[in-house]
């Protein structure tokens, strides 16, 4: 295992985090103050109520779909959503996030952009929505320690100076979280057995390591042998179908157990629904190669 090179990995994910979750917490707070969150919400507003969400929690979960987690947890952490409710959140950004990003990966793989956001867009709302039937004894009726009081402030100064401070402490929680998790990824992916398993990818490893390293690292020790045409194209759709519905586990679930989401509905929401995503997936995919044959 390269220490320096873990260490670096980590100081770099420590400097986007500030980037991201300093300025969007402020910006955050600053349209909590002025009640401008009321005047944009509704671009989502039909989704959070279906998902029993305030209708501030519009722009977390634009962000989130859009941008990436941290930004979305940036925008949601001052508003004092309940245990329930970061539940909820985690289950539908844990799905569908950073849709940019990953489904150009995706893409690499031969799977098409629609495919790719309308599955993540669908499946995590029809995930999120039956947590939500879920009886609400399952939660925690806390509001999450993680958030700030209820706020009243006396300016725009006051504003500015509480959610800096807030911010920073939000900050730091995440950075510890993550730089452990980098490390002990990193300690996972030099483990001689993963490095072995790289050279003779299976279905199998590739959607393993997806599941829990992430997206991006287990669809791309798919991408070269797509290229090379190693794996079939059906293994490649399953793979590739799953890890859009549950990929990262670890990291993005305790990403949201910061907050008391609960971490058992989060998984089990995700790993079970992605399996059955994928298999009546590839059961249609399977169908329409049988009729173009």
């Amino acid at each position: 295992m390269n220490y320096k090179q873990t260490l670096l990995s980590a100081l770099k994910s420590a400097w986007i985090i500030i980037k991201l979750i300093i300025p969007i917490y402020i910006l955050a707070e600053v349209l909590y103050y002025y009640n401008i969150l009321s005047y944009i919400s509704f671009l989502v507003e039909p989704l959070t109520s279906l998902l029993d969400l305030p209708k501030e929690a519009a722009l977390s979960i634009i962000s989130g779909m859009f941008l990436n987690l941290y930004a979305a947890i940036a925008f949601a952490a001052p508003l004092d959503l309940t245990a329930r409710e970061w539940t909820i959140l985690a289950v539908f950004l844990g799905i569908c996030h950073a849709l940019i990003v990953e489904t150009a990966v995706m893409k690499k793989l031969g799977i098409s952009n629609i495919y790719s956001i309308s599955l993540r867009v669908i499946s995590g709302f029809i995930v999120a929505y039956l947590v939500t039937l879920l009886p609400k004894d399952t939660f925690s009726n806390i509001v999450s320690n993680a958030s700030v009081d209820a706020r009243v402030y006396d300016s725009l100064w006051d504003v500015l100076s509480t959610s800096f401070i807030n911010s920073i402490d939000l900050t730091v929680k995440i950075i510890i979280l993550i730089s452990i998790i980098i490390f002990i990824m990193d300690f996972i992916k030099t483990r001689k057995f993963i490095v072995e398993s790289q050279k003779n990818v299976s279905k199998g490893f590739s959607l393993l390591v997806g599941v829990f390293l992430g997206i991006t690292y287990g669809a791309g020790l798919l991408i070269k042998e797509a290229q090379n045409s190693s794996l079939s194209k059906r293994d490649i759709f399953y793979v590739g179908t799953f890890l859009m519905i549950c990929h990262a586990i670890i990291e993005d679930t305790l990403l949201f157990v910061i907050f008391n989401a609960n971490l058992t509905v989060i998984v089990i929401a995700r790993v079970v629904f992605a399996i059955i995503f994928a298999y009546v997936l590839l059961k249609l995919y399977d169908l329409k190669v049988e009729k173009s044959s």
